[in-house]
């Protein structure tokens, strides 16, 4: 027992000489651990309230949005100032306030039937909400836009985006079906077919889509 007492009083006697040696390294060390805390809770505290502040932008340009929807398939300065507001609203921001400002942008340009500046502002959305489920609705409604277009291609490789996102499009089996349809359009018929096998072999149960790709392979094959 005495022996372990000495021991712990030597270990008790070097870590006190230690820390009077190296005291200022420890309270420097110390310091800046203290001041990386409290930058990180002023980080947290700016951010919060950053976020609260965008989202009470959105609600305020939403309602103008909702106010001036008669009004969007016709020029007027009131709608132009309001597309205007939501781009100064997204900015370089990313994050679903912007990425829906930006979707709010391309619904007035669908209105117009501008497609192709709708469909410049859904992959506007599709970017700065890359990391939320905005990004691939965003995609999808892009690919739609580019199709109205006949930007066949360009609506292949958005749709494909779609699927592959990291976030799940609810409405999956739609975009796997609308590529069977494309590449029918294209002439690839053997692109369509592997396409609408898709949609039956992932989604068994939906049988609205299942009856729809069947029928287009046994339409393909007989042809």
């Amino acid at each position: 027992m005495q022996n372990e007492k000495n021991t712990q009083d030597n270990f008790m006697d070097k870590l006190n000489d230690f820390i009077q040696r190296n005291r200022k390294k420890i309270f420097a060390v110390l310091g800046i651990f203290i001041i990386l805390f409290v930058a990180s809770i002023v980080f947290l505290a700016v951010k919060d309230s950053s976020e609260k502040k965008s989202i009470v932008q959105l609600e305020e340009l939403t309602k103008k949005y909702d106010s001036l929807f008669s009004f969007f398939k016709e020029e007027n300065s009131e709608v132009d100032l309001l597309i205007t507001d939501l781009k100064n609203f997204a900015g370089n921001k990313k994050g679903i306030a912007p990425s829906k400002a930006w979707a709010l942008i391309a619904e007035i340009y669908v209105n117009r039937e501008d497609w192709s500046k709708a469909e410049e502002a859904f992959i506007k959305s599709a970017g700065t909400g890359a990391k939320t489920y905005l990004g691939p609705i965003s995609l999808f409604n892009a690919a739609a836009a580019a199709e109205e277009q006949g930007k066949l291609e360009s609506a292949l490789s958005l749709l494909k985006e779609c699927l592959s996102h990291n976030f799940e499009f609810p409405s999956a089996p739609r975009a796997q079906f609308s590529i069977g349809r494309i590449n029918e359009q294209l002439g690839n018929t053997s692109d369509a077919i592997e396409a609408y096998r898709a949609v039956m072999i992932n989604w068994p149960d939906m049988p609205v889509w299942q009856q729809l790709a069947r029928s287009r392979i046994l339409v393909l094959e007989i042809n």
